[in-house]
């Protein structure tokens, strides 16, 4: 997942009804639409965890 800043991570499934059927939505980095269920989600990298 490394680039730059200007690049999506695709994902390849819709997280609500695993539809293939995914377009970037909205102007900010990470905004997704499903268009088979018609929901809108977005997707960000929040860290590492960290192992106990």
């Amino acid at each position: 997942m490394s680039g730059t800043s200007g690049e999506r991570a695709v994902p390849y499934y819709c997280p609500f009804c695993a539809s293939e059927d995914l377009w970037p939505a909205g102007e900010k980095h990470g905004e997704w639409e499903c268009r088979s269920c018609t929901r809108a989600f977005g997707l960000r990298f929040i860290g590492l965890a960290a192992r106990s």
